[in-house]
């Protein structure tokens, strides 16, 4: 299938619900409605939580580091914020969400990758070894509601890693930043992954920090390793510093930083290269607006 077309949504499933404060509203499609999908995708604190969680994710995917670009997927990818971190470290991605209202925000926001509508208790629906690497932030969780008799978390996860790991190249690794209400989560989600085929297990960064500590699951295809190191509480450590590093770092490679008229041209005009439909460049492009409507 052509990369332009599956941006028509060629994945269509019934959804799944639940919310981070483990409250079970009527679906995920209602708890992210339009409203709350603009609300989301621009609330500035949530957008650097994103781009932190995804270096993370890249980082203890171990991918080469010899510039090669992978295709990755990205798993319950919303309005494209982690996938924009993806594009920036300079790799292909295609994301799947059960949230239409999330997608069409990614779609207005030019997103690179190719998306799709689609619930992963319904199981990952690409083919065998197409993907170099996954990475998830704040979804996995997500899998643990059963509002409905057919929804049984425990055969959902299951159908989810054992697709995923299908979905996998032999040599892949996919990390999940979530959030767990409990041991028992964390047990199940463990299990169900190695039952599924997997090595690997639970990296807590900041383990003794009530705000900086977060929880990743990583997941290997290529036989058991040692599981990353967990970073610690050191000051020079933290994915704040490391964030503004990398930053720094493509503008010293002559690349335009993020958010900047350059680099939105750049993105454009490497979308109209691949035959995406772009809007047109004005004397609008790239200027920031007032946050008043």
């Amino acid at each position: 299938m052509p990369a332009n077309t599956m941006q028509k949504y060629w994945w269509d499933v019934t959804p799944t619900p639940t919310t981070p404060t483990g409250e079970a509203p009527t679906s995920m499609i209602g708890f992210y409605n339009e409203e709350e999908a603009r609300k989301y995708t621009q609330n500035s604190r949530i957008i650097d939580i994103q781009a932190q969680m995804t270096e993370r994710c890249l980082e203890l995917l171990l991918l080469p580091e010899d510039d090669t670009p992978c295709l990755l997927l990205d798993i319950g990818c919303g309005s494209g914020l982690s996938g924009s971190v993806l594009e920036e470290n300079g790799h292909m991605w295609i994301g799947m969400d059960i949230s239409n209202s999330m997608l069409e925000v990614a779609l207005e926001r030019e997103t690179e990758g190719d998306l799709v509508l689609s619930d992963m208790g319904e199981g990952v629906p690409f083919r065998a070894g197409c993907f170099d690497g996954a990475v998830s932030v704040s979804a996995i969780q997500w899998l643990f509601n059963a509002d409905k008799k057919s929804h049984q978390p425990v055969k959902r996860l299951y159908k989810f890693f054992s697709t995923l790991y299908a979905s996998l190249s032999r040599s892949a690794r996919a990390v999940f930043q979530f959030y767990p209400q409990n041991e028992t989560q964390l047990e199940l989600l463990t299990s169900q992954a190695m039952k599924a085929g997997f090595y690997g297990g639970v990296v807590i960064d900041y383990p003794n920090s009530t705000k900086a500590k977060k929880f990743f699951l990583v997941l290997m295809t290529g036989g058991s390793a040692p599981l990353p190191k967990a970073l610690g509480t050191e000051e020079e450590n933290s994915l704040q510093v490391k964030y503004a590093r990398r930053e720094a770092g493509r503008n010293a490679r002559g690349k335009p930083l993020k958010n900047t008229k350059a680099w939105l041209l750049e993105k454009k005009e490497k979308r109209r290269q691949q035959g995406k439909e772009t809007k047109p460049d004005t004397k609008y492009t790239g200027r920031k607006r007032s946050g008043r409507f």
